[in-house]
């Protein structure tokens, strides 16, 4: 962007959620200090909607570039993140500790992980073995770790003011209700779940966005014996693949934009969580105080410049002309991605955020907004061995319409299939109720219902064991993602689902102005869970929501 920037920030509101706040200076800066891309994108979907249909842009936050030398796409190879291995029957352990690792070649990146590790390792569970998985937390800051898509216990769902704290950590603000576990927490995994490709990352109130962007997630596989019957590739032809963006500093650290703190605009408000800045470039980490301001221009959300998978830049990986299956997952903070294969290929889904799908549907491109999976079968039989098969991101140009190389090196016997039936998901059971859950700026602020958000304090109660419509609405792309409930998209602006909006979900893409429906059921445990925009710049702002299951 340019011209002059404006002087704003979020501060506290009302009930613990913040507030965008400051006036915009200079021909680039739209009404109340939201950026120009965002306030032509909420005309153009005023627009739209005027006209009786969703649409807008298809951005969902603003670019940072940059300030490495980055590499040439497709010259790193694609990593594969080790799988963790119990350290008894059913028990796990993992510490989110800080380390060097290369992403950028020649450059070493400072990251926050699990064991270390961007992506953490991969946990594959099996529906009914429950699992516990301990996290010991040895970084600067205060964590929570959310199993997205998981059927868990409220105590294990990853809450964020439920916390865990390094050793001697002190804060003299905190939120209403906020519960510390120092050092170590145990979170339990009933695992009654149909398998699916699920993830994890870290849910601290008001950090999740910077957090996660150092590195705080990994991939969880569950697997059950409707899948192990299945022909599908296995071993080596099947590929977890977590997509995300980043932006790097000169010296391969990441970066991030935020600003300095200040009482005013900026920043928090005074009083709110303390002094300080939350700062990422030059290599230091920011022992947190408690504090995280970010650059108004980049409220609407924060794209990177380099595309990873698996914590590679555009990587390259080498497979046989037979079937690979494809685990797609959205890591990215507010990124949506389109994605189609050249030389042209189908993609064959046969999974959803939460499990397999009744039958196959082939796709030519998938759409995945954050927080989003695909489980997908791409057929290499047809490529002769040398040929270059790139995955690509339609809805960007450059460096960010490229996803990552795929090379066939050479031909394999492939006793693979893909069933015309894969599986007998859960039937739609009978609605009781319907709510509306919108999605939008109001007063400044990223809200739902008109609210920001206030711990503790639900906006719906289901019944255990029912099912009910959530009518979903929005001003901008808002990826929806509810806990603990599975749903289905029932329609979109009145209309037929998306055809990639199959199987059961738990995270929709919502697009500007349109109306999206899904049927959700309320199963597995009583308490509280959470709804949320899954654009991690949003749900730090206080875009999130209660709802206690009775």
């Amino acid at each position: 962007m340019s011209g002059g920037r404006g002087m704003g920030g979020f501060g506290r509101g009302k009930g613990g959620g913040y507030g965008i706040s400051g006036v915009g200076r200079g021909v680039n800066r739209g009404a109340r200090g939201v950026s120009r891309r965002a306030f032509l994108g909420v005309l153009g979907g005023a627009a739209l909607a005027a006209a009786g249909c969703g649409g807008g842009s298809e951005t969902a936050g603003e670019l940072l570039a940059s300030r490495a030398r980055l590499p040439e796409p497709f010259t790193v190879p694609l990593p594969i993140p080790e799988v963790a291995r119990p350290v008894s029957p059913g028990r796990y352990e993992v510490t989110q500790r800080v380390a060097a690792v290369e992403i950028l070649p020649g450059l070493r990146t400072e990251v926050w992980g699990y064991s270390g590790t961007f992506p953490g390792p991969t946990f594959e569970l099996r529906r009914g073995s429950p699992a516990v998985i301990g996290v010991r937390n040895e970084l600067p800051v205060p964590t929570s770790t959310h199993l997205h898509g998981g059927v868990t216990p409220p105590g294990s769902d990853g809450y964020p003011t439920d916390l865990v704290v390094p050793a001697g950590y002190s804060s003299a603000h905190g939120h209403p209700g906020e519960v510390l576990h120092p050092v170590v927490k145990d979170y339990r995994y009933p695992v009654e779940q149909r398998a699916a490709t699920l993830w994890y990352h870290d849910h601290r109130m008001d950090f999740t966005a910077p957090q996660v962007w150092r590195g705080l997630a990994g991939m969880v596989l569950v697997r059950d014996e409707e899948e192990d019957a299945l022909p599908l590739p296995r071993g080596e032809r099947e590929l977890p693949l977590m997509i995300c963006d980043r932006s790097f500093e000169e010296d391969g650290s990441f970066r991030y934009p935020h600003t300095a703190h200040s009482t005013g605009a900026g920043g928090h408000s005074a009083g709110t969580h303390g002094a300080g800045t939350h700062g990422m470039g030059g290599g230091a980490h920011g022992l947190d105080d408690g504090t995280h301001a970010l650059d108004p221009d980049y409220l609407e959300g924060v794209e990177g410049d380099v595309i990873l998978v698996n914590g590679a830049p555009w990587p390259v990986a080498e497979v046989t002309a037979a079937r690979h299956r494809l685990r797609l997952v959205n890591a990215s903070n507010a990124r949506r991605y389109r994605l189609t294969l050249s030389p042209k290929a189908r993609f064959t889904q046969i999974g959803s955020d939460s499990g397999l799908l009744a039958a196959p549907i082939d796709h030519d491109t998938i759409t995945l907004a954050p927080g989003e999976r695909h489980d997908v079968i791409v057929d290499f039989l047809n490529y002769p061995p040398g040929t270059h098969v790139t995955l690509l991101n339609t809805l960007s140009n450059g460096p960010q319409g490229k996803v990552m190389r795929f090379v066939v090196t050479r031909r394999e016997r492939d006793d693979t299939a893909v069933p015309a039936t894969l599986s007998r998901p859960p039937r739609a059971p009978r609605p009781v109720t319907t709510r509306t859950f919108d999605f939008r700026r109001t007063n400044d602020s990223w809200t739902i219902n008109g609210h920001r958000y206030q711990p503790g304090v639900p906006l719906a109660s289901p019944r255990l064991g029912t099912a009910e419509v959530w009518r979903l609405t929005s001003d901008f792309h808002h990826p929806v993602h509810v806990h603990l409930a599975h749903f289905q998209v029932l329609a979109r602006n009145g209309r037929r689902p998306d055809a990639t909006d199959a199987g059961w979900k738990d995270t929709v893409d919502v697009r500007p102005y349109e109306v999206v429906d899904v049927l959700a059921r309320f199963d597995g445990y009583r308490g509280r869970y959470m709804l949320h925009c899954h654009n991690l710049e949003h749900e730090d702002m206080a875009m999130m929501a209660d709802f206690e299951v009775v």
